[in-house]
């Protein structure tokens, strides 16, 4: 009897991008059936071998959501070792922020659905950043998501308070 091939385990490069209004990000729901509970995380997907992870970002959203995304700026890398539906998992994610093109995008109710090869993926929407910190928090992926956008903002609030001091 022949051996049963094992599949071979590899790292995903994922490309994702967060939308901000006000207080509020742009999140995708997910549920892991095996560990019974519900996590966020920002839309986008995997970067093709020869693809920039910018295009990616580009063509996921256009694919899953025909939507148009713009002014996008990389803010950091977050690798990811996970465990999901019972299976191991290992990712390094892209992340970007963004905008959308369609304003109709950036109202509160807007909800979209993402949709591969007729499946639903997830259902987004514009959710609280408050909502993902403290002990009773949902996860929010990937791991370390919410630092790097805190670490931005305070990066941007240090930028603009040395420019504007610059121009006094």
């Amino acid at each position: 009897m022949a051996k049963k091939k094992k599949k071979k385990r590899r790292i995903r490069p994922l490309a994702l991008c967060v939308f901000f209004r006000g207080d509020k990000i742009f999140v995708a729901q997910g549920y892991d059936s095996h560990a019974r509970g519900t996590f966020y995380r920002p839309i986008g997907g995997r970067i093709e071998f020869g693809e920039r992870g910018r295009a990616a970002v580009v063509r996921e959203f256009r694919e899953e959501i025909k939507a148009e995304v713009t002014d996008l700026v990389y803010l950091g890398a977050l690798e990811n070792i996970f465990e999901y539906e019972g299976q191991p998992g290992h990712e390094i994610a892209l992340i970007y922020k963004g905008r959308f093109a369609d304003e109709r995008f950036d109202d509160d109710a807007f909800t979209v659905r993402g949709l591969h090869k007729g499946e639903i993926l997830y259902e987004a929407a514009w959710m609280p950043q408050e909502l993902f910190r403290g002990a009773s928090a949902p996860p929010l992926y990937p791991a370390g998501l919410l630092k790097l956008l805190e670490e931005a903002d305070s990066r941007k609030a240090a930028a603009t308070s040395l420019f504007s001091n610059l121009n006094e």
